[in-house]
């Protein structure tokens, strides 16, 4: 079984995968199609009786979670799951890390009960807003330990709560996961505390109610995901904004994000405040596929940003601005970050950054970081709204859909080939929290509309490009 950082090595072939994608843009040929090339990838989807999720033929989910369940510890399982994570937990089994994007008052959804009934088995002291006992924040994480000899959960537990609208994160190279706020709540009223910070929670194959500790120092806005480069331990940020930027964060000490650190927005040099939205109101020339920009990074002041001004403040420095950063990726040097209504379609951009040699250093100004727009999707019907990314072990992408519609997980093959690897054709949810299990054998997956986490297997080596 590959350990957590060989398969972010291994998984380093999302580089080649997308530079295959510059070879196939997404820009219309005036004849009325788009340029994109398909291939069979696993096969026609075929229709699931269960009406839950269709896959192509020899593979098979396992609805392993389902809202409303009673955990081990006693509580209930939360509804809408988004982003999470698979860990190795060193005996074989697996730990997978799952958000659940709920706020105060939606106790039908939550894990205390429909009247909270169940808040005092819970510790008071690691739940960071209380609501003064009336309101909490029912926002948090999961943990679920699961057996891929077997195919079962075998535990399953609350191990973080009290957040808002806990959306995406990202797995650190050290074995935890970071849970990121979608939010902008200020104090008052039943509000106890500012929200909009991210968090950290650890893996542990016990039941635990992890102490909620604000990262303060990573910055406070609607945050969506990270994603840690092993090496420096920056951790660079998503912000799911239509106005939002890209930050990093460089921590005091490595590992240790609590004992704060630097936090930084990202500037294309030459083209102070650039907007890379290309949305055609904009005044602003469109920004370029497949083309290297140079960056540099702005300093960011009050981070905790009692008015929420941190992209405001950012922009008039020069910072970039991107149409809603949500899902985002490290691997082989690079990140890939994605920004679910960007472009003139307003269907979705991907972008990737090359982080300097010298990241975070008095020297990158010699050799900066690049940024560079990889696509730019104009056709709905084979991808739209691209948010959650991964990557299998053959270096095949898996990307989540989040629309107001049916959605997919699109595949797209290290030659830039597109293909529907999964279909919810029976809800209007959103897909989300796509990762693969440490070995590449399981990918897991959540419909959040329907409070479900599916774990996928099959065939993968039968792959046909």
């Amino acid at each position: 079984m590959l350990t957590r950082r060989q398969f972010i090595t291994k998984a380093g072939g999302l580089s080649a995968a997308f530079l295959g994608l510059q070879r196939i843009t997404f820009a219309g040929l005036g004849d009325g199609s788009t340029g994109m090339l398909t291939c069979s990838g696993y096969g026609k989807l075929v229709p699931d009786p269960a009406r839950i999720f269709d896959l192509p033929k020899g593979f098979r989910y396992e609805v392993i979670a389902k809202i409303g369940e009673r955990l081990d510890d006693g509580f209930y399982l939360p509804g809408d799951p988004d982003g999470m994570a698979a860990f190795p937990t060193g005996d074989g089994r697996i730990a997978l890390v799952c958000n659940h994007e709920l706020s105060s008052g939606e106790t039908d959804k939550g894990p205390f009960g429909p009247k909270n009934e169940l808040l005092a088995n819970f510790d008071s002291d690691a739940i960071y807003d209380l609501g003064f006992g009336r309101a909490p924040q029912l926002g948090g994480t999961t943990t679920i330990i699961y057996n891929p000899k077997t195919g079962k959960k075998e535990l399953h537990y609350l191990s973080l709560v009290g957040t808002d609208r806990n959306c995406a994160g990202g797995a650190t190279p050290w074995n935890t996961w970071i849970t990121c706020e979608e939010s902008n709540l200020s104090a008052g009223g039943l509000i106890e505390q500012q929200h909009g910070y991210n968090f950290e929670v650890p893996v542990s194959t016990t039941p635990q109610q992890f102490k909620a500790v604000p990262l303060k120092a990573m910055g406070r806005f609607r945050h969506e995901a990270i994603a840690v480069e092993p090496k420096s331990g920056i951790v660079y940020q998503t912000e799911d904004m239509g106005d939002g930027l890209i930050y990093r964060f460089i921590p005091n000490h490595p590992g240790e994000l609590h004992k704060g650190g630097k936090l930084q927005a990202l500037a294309i040099q030459g083209q102070p405040s650039r907007d890379t939205r290309n949305w055609t109101e904009n005044q602003t020339p469109t920004l370029p596929q497949s083309k290297l920009f140079d960056v540099t990074w702005v300093d960011i002041e009050d981070v905790e940003s009692p008015d929420d001004n941190l992209r405001y403040q950012g922009f008039q420095k020069g910072a970039a601005r991107f149409a809603r950063g949500e899902g985002m990726w490290y691997g082989n040097r690079e990140v890939y970050f994605a920004c679910t209504n960007g472009g003139a379609a307003r269907r979705g951009q991907i972008f990737r950054y090359l982080p300097s040699p010298y990241e975070g250093t008095a020297k990158e100004l010699d050799k900066p970081g690049r940024l560079e727009l990889f696509i730019e999707s104009t056709d709905q019907n084979l991808l739209k709204n691209c948010d959650n990314l991964t990557i299998a072990s053959n270096g095949n992408i898996y990307i989540c859909e989040d629309a107001d519609e049916t959605c997919k997980i699109v595949g797209i093959t290290p030659e830039g080939k597109l293909f529907d690897f999964a279909h919810n054709a029976y809800t209007g949810s959103e897909l989300a929290g796509a990762c693969f299990s440490p070995d590449g054998e399981t990918l897991f997956v959540n419909i959040q509309g329907n409070g479900q986490t599916l774990a996928i297997n099959g065939p993968w080596a039968r792959f046909q490009g």
